[in-house]
């Protein structure tokens, strides 16, 4: 490779006056974290390494799907099956030899979750699950870290700076100010409802962007504040933030809640697996019912099912049911919503025969 200084490499940003030399410096000394390795996690941290953050450390469990590609566009076709953290970890040091990126395929729990983020002052909460997504801002408020949250819901994004240190040493909202207890109904991710890649970017680069002025100490970070952006009407609304939630409390909330991750909850036996799934299939089961959980009706699927119900009306759909003589199995994208559309049904008909389609649709 062409030998490069940092010099040549940074002059667009060090021309900045705002920025200048002693700016990149502090970006070069800057220790990030990255939470999630897929659509907001790989745009922010390329984009990190691109601006000459020095330290860049991402965690992520999964490995790149051929659903991933169209959003988490740094991923090529040769990619499906491996690690989605170290595929960009080693994507990174292409492009950016003066970052000095880590990797770490563990799922974050809470076991783990003060190792992950130890060496950096900033962490990119950058997840599609609501439990890890409180587990990352306990955490780091109780051990003094800023969190740029960012999250999304179908052609929304939603991105803030919480446990900043202001100007008068009291320490800024933080996701619990927010939404002050993890949602107890299941919340549909982006693998259920889907998303639009361009407001994935958009996000993944405005956590880039309040990173950027939070190391340099530039502009005016996202404070006290959510920013909401809506992609379809390209418009935002500030919904303004205050501290109520202390260390104390987050303290007690921390030694009690287990921040379980649904991946983690999965009762086996509630679930057929694939091969099983096209067995059945093929044998043509005239007593197999097949339901959809979903909230998009019109989705195509590559077998025919016998009803399609959206998750959020399946509770009355079983308070209609006297009972089930059929075999059922309840699919969704991913396996997720069918798992907890199989555990409703379960709590009325405790001895019926229904499974969740292992993986979801997009495994079959």
């Amino acid at each position: 490779m062409t030998d490069i200084s940092s010099k040549q490499l940074f002059q667009r940003q060090t021309t900045l006056s705002e920025l200048g030399k002693s700016g990149q410096q502090k970006l070069q000394q800057a220790k990030v974290t990255v939470v999630g390795c897929g659509g907001l996690g790989s745009v922010a941290a390329i984009y990190l390494a691109g601006s000459g953050i020095g330290n860049i450390h991402l965690v992520d469990f999964d490995v790149v799907d051929v659903s991933n590609l169209h959003r988490q566009v740094f991923y090529k076709i040769e990619d499906i099956g491996k690690l989605k953290a170290e595929v960009l970890a080693k994507y990174i040091q292409s492009i950016s030899p003066f970052v000095k990126v880590t990797f770490s395929a563990d799922a974050i729990s809470k076991s783990n979750v003060v190792d992950a983020i130890a060496t950096s002052e900033i962490v990119l909460d950058c997840t599609d699950n609501l439990p890890i997504k409180y587990l990352l801002n306990d955490v780091c408020v109780l051990h003094d870290k800023v969190l740029v949250y960012g999250s999304l819901y179908k052609f929304d994004g939603y991105v803030s700076t919480f446990n900043m240190v202001q100007e008068n040493g009291k320490i800024s909202a933080n996701l619990r100010d927010t939404f002050p207890e993890i949602p107890t109904e299941h919340i549909p991710n982006c693998s259920e409802l889907g998303t639009l890649n361009t407001i994935v970017g958009i996000i993944g680069l405005m956590q880039a962007n309040e990173v950027l002025k939070l190391v340099a100490g530039i502009g005016k970070p996202l404070i006290n504040q959510l920013l909401i952006y809506n992609s379809l009407e390209n418009s935002q609304f500030v919904m303004q933030l205050k501290p109520k939630v202390d260390k104390e409390k987050i303290k007690a909330i921390f030694e009690i809640e287990p921040y379980e991750a649904e991946i983690c909850e999965i009762d086996e036996s509630l679930e057929i697996s694939q091969s099983d799934f096209k067995k059945a299939l093929e044998n043509n089961i005239s007593k197999l019912k097949i339901i959809l959980v979903t909230e998009d009706v019109n989705q195509e699927i590559p077998f025919q099912v016998s009803e399609k119900i959206p998750l959020s009306i399946f509770q009355n759909w079983i308070n209609k049911q006297e009972t089930l003589n059929n075999e059922i199995v309840i699919i969704c994208q991913r396996g997720v919503m069918s798992l907890t559309a199989v555990k409703m049904l379960k709590e009325k008909f405790s001895q019926a025969n229904v499974k969740s389609l292992k993986e979801g649709i997009i495994a079959f």
